[in-house]
């Protein structure tokens, strides 16, 4: 588990249950980027689900921190069912004024890193099918199209994988 990692004037740590409004700010300003008509309003309580998702002993979220200030958000943890060797990133979220900075990179690197140390060999998640900036920075990241998980018929995602790198 990362407890901090420092760059420059960057610190990526684990994000605290106090900063779980922050978190969703975040998520939200980053979603509203790759919905043209808005934010669909399906009734999640983003809130809750960003406290839940840091208070969970089985999930981590990581958060890129910038003079004080969240830029950056990644939840992760094994899903249900899947091998014991496979994380699925959940949520990755760049402050979209802080796009383009190399904060993303970064934090993906301290998400490999975290993996590789916990014995995670592969990585999943999907991505919006029109959020077309995210898919070209996981593809740069090393992210394919997951052969064991095609989209189906009218569903608005996109399935990848990642083979975490040994040490």
């Amino acid at each position: 588990m990362i407890n901090e990692r420092v760059t420059g004037s960057r610190v990526i740590r684990t994000a605290l249950p106090a900063e779980a409004r922050a978190v969703a700010e975040l998520h939200a300003r980053a979603r509203a980027t790759y919905y043209p008509d808005g934010l669909p309003q399906d009734g999640t309580d983003w809130l809750a689900s960003w406290q839940s998702a840091i208070e969970r002993p089985d999930g981590h979220v990581l958060c890129a921190v910038e003079q004080g200030a969240l830029v950056a958000i990644a939840s992760f943890r094994i899903p249900e069912g899947a091998p014991a060797d496979t994380v699925k990133l959940f949520q990755f979220h760049v402050d979209p004024d802080r796009w383009r900075h190399g904060i993303g990179a970064e934090l993906h690197a301290a998400c490999v890193e975290e993996w590789r140390a916990d014995g995670r060999r592969t990585a999943v998640l999907d991505v919006h099918v029109d959020n077309r900036r995210a898919q070209a920075f996981y593809a740069r990241q090393g992210w394919v199209p997951d052969p064991e998980n095609p989209p189906a018929e009218g569903d608005h995602h996109l399935f990848l994988r990642y083979t975490v790198p040994g040490e």
